[in-house]
């Protein structure tokens, strides 16, 4: 550094926040720190002057004072060993609803200055860490998406105290809150949009039944086509992926060639079960009408676009992050689960 060469500019403190806003730096350090008693307009004079004085918070000094660390966990568990036809992973980084579900959580958790942590447990020495990590505090609470019905993960999160919320109602009785879309009626909803075509050889490619939104729309179509009088539906079980839905479908159609009709439990095995039904000679919606369950980004990348029953995912994990920052914000407050509703989205499949 030559004499001429300016010295570098020093940091701002709460000091120069307090001078510019004429206020204390006491006042200061509880605007910083979220406190909720400072009269609205010294907040704003603190903000402004926090905002013209470029002045950025020491955010170890800041947990501290608030025993907060200002980060959530996103947590993917999965079953160990699941038989499926593309590793965990990958599956989690190309199925649309992860998007989905991160978009909505950063929605909410970044204007707030959360950062999102992804976490992933698919074994027993995955949840042993993951357990650990999040006993010694280095999170402020977790949003917990869990893949089969006996994961024991949502009691073992319950029992470390931390605010929780999980991604579907739990199976085990748990307190945690949940959000949810009601599985069942979204794939009713796929069925009696069937029936009203005046479909009757009807089949279907379900998720898996090990996991419990696999269970609900399966469960859910079939009884709504029951009510109907239409209780010889084939299914088959797919594996929520594209590849899985491909081999699904052939093996549908292996049983059941004269099907008219196919509910295919998520977009994403309907796009892999789209080219089958076209090799085969099938056309959309002529010779079969097809529906799919999530309107994720997959629907309207199969051609023809897909009819779909659409769960607001965005809309959901945005609730899954507010109903947490209360937990955070309120500890031992009871926080009241959510669940949504399902709706068709009428594209030209079906």
């Amino acid at each position: 550094m030559t004499a001429d060469s300016p010295l570098p500019a020093r940091p701002a403190t709460l000091e120069d926040v307090a001078a510019v806003a004429g206020v204390s730096r006491a006042t200061v350090s509880r605007v910083i720190n979220g406190a909720t008693t400072v009269d609205p307009a010294l907040r704003r004079m603190v903000e402004e002057a926090v905002d013209a004085t470029g002045y950025v918070p020491n955010r170890a000094a800041r947990s501290l004072v608030t025993r907060r660390t200002d980060s959530v966990a996103l947590v993917v568990s999965e079953r160990e060993r699941r038989p499926v036809s593309e590793p965990f992973i990958g599956r989690m980084f190309s199925d649309p609803y992860f998007g989905r579900v991160v978009s909505g959580l950063l929605e909410v958790l970044r204007p707030a200055g959360i950062q999102l942590v992804l976490m992933l447990a698919d074994d027993q020495s995955s949840r042993d860490q993951l357990l650990s990590y999040l006993r010694h505090g280095h999170v402020d609470g977790v949003v917990l998406i869990s893949s089969h019905a006996d994961d024991p993960l949502p009691g073992l999160l319950h029992d470390t105290r931390l605010p929780a919320v999980l991604a579907g109602e739990p199976r085990r009785p748990t307190p945690l809150t949940y959000v949810e879309a009601d599985q069942r009626a979204g794939a009713q909803l796929a069925a009696e949009h069937l029936v009203s075509l005046g479909r009757r050889r009807i089949g279907t490619v379900s998720g898996p039944q090990d996991m419990p939104a696999g269970q609900a729309r399966l469960t859910g179509f079939l009884d709504a086509l029951s009510a109907h009088g239409i209780r010889d539906v084939k299914a088959v079980e797919g594996d929520f992926t594209h590849t899985g839905g491909a081999a699904a479908m052939k093996r549908l159609l292996e049983d059941r060639a004269d099907l008219d009709a196919v509910f295919i439990a998520s977009d994403l095995m309907a796009l892999g079960a789209l080219p089958v039904l076209l090799r085969a000679g099938k056309e959309i919606p002529d010779d079969i009408a097809l529906v799919g369950f999530d309107d994720s980004s997959a629907a309207t990348a199969c051609d023809p676009p897909l009819t779909t029953v659409r769960q607001p995912v965005e809309e959901m994990s945005a609730e899954m992050a507010r109903l947490l920052l209360k937990q955070i914000g309120s500890p031992g407050e009871p926080v009241p689960s959510a669940i949504f509703h399902p709706t068709l989205v009428r594209r030209r499949s079906a």
